[in-house]
This record gives C-alpha cells, structure tokens and sequence, in this order.
C-alpha cells in the first residue's frame, strides 16, 4: 500500500501568510472620534492570520478521515457495485493528494504533533495474492448463477470461461502482465466500467498500470483474431434474409449504420466513425471503423471493404420477383447515403399526412429496420462505457481495435443468450448525418419504387383482413390509419 507521510520540507513560503481569520461581526476594532468625525471611510483592521497550530487538529481529522474511508472502501470492495467503488475511488484519491499537498506546504516545526500521520493513496495492496480478483473468484458460488459477474464483466461466469478457453491461446505469448484469466478480467473491466489503468491493476494484481494497458490491448487483439468469424456476412447470409423477411423486408441482407466516438484535439475531426451492418437480431455482420470525423458516410462507403466485396457477397442468392420487377439482395441504408442498387434509402420529401401512400408505408418498414442498426451501436456503447468516454488524442489509433472488439463481445453475448443487464438498457443515442445531396441511381429507383408497391399491397390486405376480423367496414375512411398500424 503506497503512502505520503506528513512532514515534508516546506516550501520557503509560510502558508500562514496567505490564510486569514474572518472578519469579525462589527468590523473590527473600534475607530477614535476624529476618525469617525472626519467623513471618511476608515478601512477596518486586516485579522490576524491563521496558524499552523490552528490548522494541525482540523487538518489531522481531515487526513484520519480520509485514511478511514480509503480503508473501509478496501475492506467493502466486494459488496459495492463497481461503479460505487470506483466513484468512491476516485473522490477519496483526489482528497488524498490534495490534503496531502495542504500539509507539505506547513512549517515541519508546526507538525510534531502530525508525525505519524500518514495518508494512504490506493485502497488496498496491488499484490496478486490478495487483489481484488481473487477474493472475487473465492467468494463466488462454484454452483447456481451469481448476478455480480453480469455487473462486473457483463457476462455470467460461463460465458466468461468459455470466452477464456476461446482467448487463452492468444493470451498466453506474454506471461509477464499476468495469467489469462487476470488478463481478460481486467481487460472486460475496463470496457465495461472504462476504469482507469492504475485501479485496474491493482484490483487484478497486475505489476503496474503499464502491464494493465498491455493487457488490455492483448485481449482487444485476441478477440479480433479468435472471434472475428462471429461477423456472419459472407456464412450465413440465408439465415440473415429470412429474418429480414419477417420484417416486410423481402431479399434484405442487412442496416448500414453509422457511429461517432469522440477524439480529443483535431487529428481526426473530433471524432472518429464506424461503419456497421446489423441483421435483424443486433449482431454486426460487418463493421469498418477509423474514419475521419469530417467525412460523410456517402465518402465512407466507397472506400470500405463491404462496397469492394458487395457484388461477390450480396450476389450469391437469387432476386425475388415483385410486380414485374426483379429484386436483387440488398441493404437499407439512411438517408445521408447514396441510393444504389443494393442500397436503399428512404423516400424524400414524403407528406407525412399522408399516411396510406406506398412511399410513407415504405419509409415507415424503412424506419423500423434503420432503428436496428441505432439499437446495436447504443447497445455497444451502454455495454462497454469506455466508448462513451473521449480518447485522447494519442490514443486515437488503437480506438477502432476497441470498437472492433467491442462489436465483436456484443456479437458473442448475444450467441450465448447473454440480456443486456437493466441498469444499461437504455441505448445510447446516435447523432444523426446530414442527408446525402447527390443523383439518385435510376435502377436503386426502381427497385425500391417496386418494394414500396409490394409493401402498399400487403399493408392493405392485412388491413381488409384486420377491419373482417373486427367487425369493421373495410371501405370506412379510417381503413387508411390501418396501414401503417399493421406494418408496426
């Protein structure tokens, strides 16, 4: 356990010099008649200043306080949630350091009676055989389901070990910043609770924050190499089409979404962008992420992988024949991207009164398909907290490994059955893009011209069959109200 003992050498500077005593009700000391007589204002007698033996027993309290709470923080570690721990932590730290600082600044005469006063600056050892870690692995049922380890890593302990037998091969090339298990630990921890590199290591028993980070990274890499078949794109495209029928989305492959995290300083614009293709469950088929802050997605999507390999992959199945028109597969893209063939964005200048027509019926399915990808960007970003934190500028190239990984846990939660925890539901939202300006594609024309048709005709028959099943007369003028609220 680091500690600041009390007793520095002082500065030359006296720090009672710069602490004065309140004025006293009355202003001060009493002026002679002349003085009062005169006319003018008397200013009133400076107070005596305070003294190092006036400060010695408040400063005292003040440092057996903070030593106090830093020792029942250590010893109550395991009951508290960790964001409680580590908002304590943090609070108590800078306490610490600032009173610490307060008492240098005092004549060493004036703290004899201070000399064994010392103030502790971690909450507890940084040992591997006592850290944090261990005692939460010792007092963790070997039976039944603990919810503190959704809390903690935001998985249960089965997903955890069986993402560690998955990463431990990858993990084990650097024995030196501690075990597999210590690594991956701590690495989820940060994610999950964007701690800083020195509380991580200490409640990891990693030899410094300096192996904390290596550890880190390490995981972030061995999740993209060991985990990265869980972006389905390309080897299970039928599954992802069959869910998007469901949605009135026939020979639908996928949202294309975009993101911003936030870069300190102007090396990437303020910001840096992903690019993500979710199905219809929230798993990420596909994301490219690093972009300048200052570019559009209409600039991104031509320069990523996805836009090289689109005609390979979305090529491999047959198109789907609606009204005369062939429909090839194809994605949904938001209205800051081109209209392409394989990329359908919604309707322009839609009257939003008009609630029946093919175009506001096909920008209402349009809608609810672009709030998957939204969904699985807040649901990375509640899950993972350190993404909602700004990176420093120096930092800002190993952002898009995190987000990668980051993607890529969300992926393998979501095959393990894991639910989001309900104090992080709430997903995060995303800022919106300005809208492309550009030509639209005649052939994207037509074939989102021909979804809207066939979007139109089933809206209506569903609105025939409700109106029967209800009793209602299908030619009333509410029938129009029906076709969005059946495609809902």
């Amino acid at each position: 356990m680091q500690q600041v003992a009390v007793g520095l050498t002082p500065p030359s500077l006296k720090a009672e010099h710069h602490l004065q005593r309140p004025t006293p009700m009355g202003g001060g000391k009493r002026h002679s008649s002349a003085a009062s007589t005169s006319g003018k204002k008397s200013r009133p007698s400076p107070s005596p200043p305070f003294t190092a033996d006036d400060l010695t027993p408040v400063l005292s309290l003040l440092a057996s306080a903070v030593s106090l709470s830093l020792r029942f923080l250590s010893d109550s570690d395991l009951l508290l949630l960790p964001s409680q721990t580590l908002s304590l932590e943090s609070s108590l730290l800078s306490s610490s350091f600032s009173l610490s600082r307060l008492l240098s600044l005092l004549p060493s005469s004036s703290l004899q009676s201070l000399q064994t006063l010392a103030l502790e600056t971690s909450p507890s050892s940084s040992s591997s055989s006592s850290s944090w870690f261990l005692r939460f692995l010792s007092s963790s049922s070997s039976h039944g389901f603990d919810p503190r380890w959704i809390e903690v890593f935001r998985m249960s302990k089965p997903s955890f070990y069986l993402l560690l037998q998955h990463l431990s091969p990858s993990l084990l090339s650097d024995p030196s910043s501690g075990p597999p298990d210590h690594k991956l630990g701590a690495a989820l921890f940060r994610l999950a609770h964007a701690a800083p590199f020195r509380g991580v290591a200490r409640r990891f028993g990693l030899p410094s924050p300096a192996a904390a980070c290596r550890a880190f990274y390490q995981v972030c890499k061995a999740v993209a190499d060991q985990l990265g078949h869980l972006f389905e794109l390309s080897s299970d495209l039928q599954r992802v089409v069959q869910g998007f029928t469901w949605m009135s989305l026939p020979n639908c492959c996928g949202v294309l979404g975009f993101a911003r995290f936030s870069v300190e300083g102007e090396l990437k614009g303020g910001s840096v962008i992903a690019q993500g293709l979710v199905d219809s469950e929230g798993r990420f088929l596909d994301v490219s992420v690093g972009w300048h802050g200052s570019m559009t997605p209409a600039q991104i999507i031509t320069r990523t992988k996805l836009y090289k390999a689109q005609h390979v992959v979305l090529a491999g199945g047959p198109p789907v024949e609606l009204n005369g028109v062939s429909v090839p597969r194809y994605l949904l893209g938001s209205s800051c991207c081109p209209l392409l063939p394989w990329l359908l964005t919604p309707f322009k200048m839609v009257d939003s009164r008009s609630s029946s027509s093919k175009d506001s019926i096909f920008n209402s399915v349009h809608a609810r398909g672009m709030e998957l990808a939204d969904r699985a960007f807040g649901r990375v970003r509640a899950r993972w907290q350190l993404l909602q934190t700004s990176w420093k500028e120096d930092c800002a190239e190993a952002l898009p490994y995190v987000v990668v990984a980051s993607c890529l846990l969300h992926n393998y939660l979501i095959k393990c059955s894991e639910p989001m925890p309900d104090e992080i539901e709430v997903c995060v939202k995303e800022l919106k893009f300005l809208d492309f300006e550009g030509k639209e594609d005649e052939a994207g024309e037509r074939i989102r011209d021909a979804l809207a048709s066939h979007m139109s005709l089933w809206a209506f028959s569903q609105t025939i069959n409700i109106c029967v099943s209800r009793g209602i007369d299908p030619n009333c003028t509410t029938r129009g109200a029906f076709l969005i609220s059946t495609i809902r």
